[in-house]
């Protein structure tokens, strides 16, 4: 549908006000160039928001951009921008940078067409960002503004769709659907526990398939595979007949149908760790048949297979308060908790039973229908994120909140102690209460004031929806009882709230008073002599040890501290000696700049973990805990391979942070004890 004309006026209007606004900043002295970027930014939104108005914005890119628009802020160097980003961007209620981030993807739509040669980025490399960009933040093509984003932006909330459906119609659909089904392969890869934006991008997929006015070409070969896994992944639901004809075709099975239908939920599953809604009718039918077809829907190994025919009646119970269509992925969790043989812990089983009885408070209970609907109800609800977590440690993400701490927390539990855990929870969901004890005092976490978290986090799993409020008042508290300290409080805060066997022995690359990098010669010794297994006489490392790691984005800039897990050091497939750590913050593929690109997968990672070479993750390391009573030989690490370290560091966080006597010695030799 054409634009009126008198649409055609209003846009060519605004057009001519802009090119007096982009005229003004350009002709502007620098000192006043601040004061004439509003106007410009506020004339472009306008022009947004025409139909018609991402194109006159593209035209205009070259202009806008050597105005100086960009100048001084992130977008002014495009070949470090960050795709995932965007999405932050686009929804905020700030109008200006709702804009600023819109004229940059035209910017660089202009560049990835040919129309603008830019000397920073190539055109190859803009198309490529592009098609992340859309993958990422598909949603916008298709989904009307949610209640939530009118609430935040009104009209604005207009504005990226216009500018994505303008991206589209220049790209090509065809390469936005497979980037995004690589997308959906590498998150999937890492299993975690919440999968809902997973299943939304694979549902766009499907729609896409489905519309004759979007011609994907050959692409979206892959994406059978996912859509399949959620709408038809055996022969009785190809079709996708709906759960009340699917129960009726399972009626009439015989045992030979049955067990066609049991394995092939379970090889749709474990491949891709998502599971349909038709998988709990089966399992829940199955119940009433034989074990043997309850263990192939799981898709149980030996070890689960055994675990399952130990505890028969309890996970019975499971299935049954736990597993329904409305939380389907508690058939994965139970299956990788079976795989894990924590029932034949003494205490879990009889904390399993304890959470299928478990009385939830008020609170409890809005907060997780307020979170996932009243589809099941809260009780059920947090059963299938207690079965995730136990059969997921690692797949535990902290969402859009600065809570890594106690995300780190609850995945080192079900890790490492899993029936801790359960009783975290239970006070957590039961007594609106958890009290844990610093240097021997309880820290109660109702009366502890706020936590790292300036509102109550909603982005998370079942149980970290319920317990990481309790834990982020009382991680905040022990840091509160260690003011006046001298040093870094994690010292004293990590082994009381993590656990007896977090080390006592710790170590800090970073001056807490002046920022500045403080024997880091010293600090690497003692990290390679504890941790790598040439140095400290071939120890594996037995317990997940809490570390803190400076995050640094793909130009090797400093963005925060951040908490990870240390899980094991050991040599990959092709003999380098790398790192495996668990970083809570949801996606842990990241490209750390200087060459240093987090890997998820191909290097002998089990699933949820991250790894580094040895070097490469002692260059982004500030913290760490050990054994002191376990030290292994830091005089026989040598100086080169401390150097390459120290190179990584200098040329990202430390670069600032070395102190002048540090960069007159050019980093010589440190003390060793």
């Amino acid at each position: 549908m054409s634009a009126t004309p008198a649409a055609d006026d209003k846009l060519v209007g605004l057009c001519q006000k802009l090119d007096q606004a982009i005229s003004l900043l350009a002709n502007a002295p620098k000192f006043a160039r601040p004061g004439k970027l509003p106007r410009v930014l506020d004339t472009a939104r306008r022009v947004l928001l025409q139909e018609g108005g991402a194109a006159a914005i593209e035209a205009r890119a070259q202009s806008f951009e050597k105005a100086g628009v960009f100048s001084g802020s992130d977008w002014q160097t495009p070949q470090f921008l960050v795709p995932s980003l965007t999405t932050h961007s686009l929804k905020s209620a700030d109008p200006n940078l709702v804009a600023i981030e819109a004229l940059s993807e035209l910017r660089l739509l202009a560049v990835a067409k040919g129309e603008y040669l830019h000397d920073q980025i190539s055109a190859e490399q803009a198309h490529h960002y592009l098609t992340q960009v859309m993958a990422i933040n598909l949603w916008l093509l298709f989904g009307a503004p949610s209640e939530a984003e009118r609430e935040t932006q009104g009209r604005l909330a207009q504005l990226p769709r216009n500018l994505f459906q303008h991206l589209a119609e220049r790209i090509g659909y065809e390469h936005i659907i497979d980037r995004l089904i690589d997308e959906i392969w590498r998150i999937l890869h890492q299993r975690p526990i919440q999968v809902e934006p997973v299943k939304a991008m694979i549902t766009q997929i499907a729609i896409c398939q489905a519309n004759p006015e979007i011609d994907l070409g050959i692409s979206g070969q892959g994406a059978d595979r996912l859509v399949s896994s959620l709408f038809g992944p055996t022969r009785a639901c190809r079709e996708d007949p709906g759960l009340d004809i699917y129960r009726e075709r399972l009626s009439s099975m015989d045992g030979a149908a049955l067990q066609g239908e049991a394995t092939g939920f379970a090889r749709a599953m474990h491949d891709t760790g998502l599971v349909s809604a038709y998988h709990p009718v089966l399992l829940r039918h199955l119940l009433d048949h034989s074990d043997h077809l309850v263990a192939e829907a799981l898709g149980l190994s030996a070890t689960g297979r055994d675990c399952l025919l130990c505890y028969r009646e309890l996970v019975s119970a499971l299935i049954r308060g736990g597993v329904h269509p409305a939380t389907p992925q508690a058939v994965f969790g139970l299956a990788l908790m079976l795989e894990r043989g924590i029932l034949y812990q003494p205490p879990v089983a009889p904390a399993m039973w304890r959470q299928m009885s478990l009385t939830l408070t008020e609170w409890s209970q809005a907060r997780l229908n307020l979170a996932f609907g009243e589809a099941v109800s809260p009780r059920a609800r947090l059963l299938e994120g207690v079965l995730c977590m136990l059969g997921q440690p690692l797949g535990v993400g902290q969402g859009n909140n600065p809570t890594c701490q106690s995300a780190r927390a609850l995945s080192m539990w079900a890790y490492n102690d899993p029936d801790y855990l359960l009783q975290m929870v239970a006070w957590a969901a039961r007594d609106d209460e958890i009290i844990m004890h610093f240097e021997g005092q309880p820290i109660s976490s109702m009366e502890s004031s706020g936590g790292v978290a300036q509102s109550l986090p909603m982005d998370l799993d079942p149980v970290s929806l319920i317990v990481v409020p309790h834990l982020d008042r009382i991680y905040a508290e022990m840091g509160r009882r260690c003011i006046g300290r001298e040093g870094d409080p994690h010292r004293w805060v990590n082994p009381e709230f993590h656990g007896w066997w977090s080390g006592r022995g710790f170590r800090i690359n970073v001056d807490v008073a002046t920022g500045q990098l403080h024997e880091l010669d010293t600090f690497l010794r003692h990290f390679y002599a504890s941790y790598h297994p040439y140095y400290n006489g071939n120890q594996p490392l037995i317990h997940p040890q809490p570390a803190g790691i400076a995050v640094t984005d793909s130009a090797a800039r400093f963005i925060g501290w951040h908490a990870i897990t240390v899980l094991r050091v050991s040599l990959d497939p092709s003999d380098v000696m790398r790192v495996y750590f668990f970083n809570p913050n949801n996606d842990s593929g990241q490209d750390w700049g200087d060459d240093i690109k987090v890997s998820t997968a191909d290097h002998g990672e089990r699933a949820g973990e991250a790894s580094l070479p040895f070097d490469q993750f002692a260059s982004r390391l500030y913290i760490f805990h050990y054994d002191p009573l376990e030290r292994g030989e830091l005089a026989q690490v040598t100086q080169e391979e401390l150097d390459v370290v120290i190179g990584h560091i200098h040329r990202s966080w430390g670069a600032d942070r070395v102190p002048p006597t540090d960069l007159q010695a050019d980093s010589g030799p440190g003390g060793t004890p």
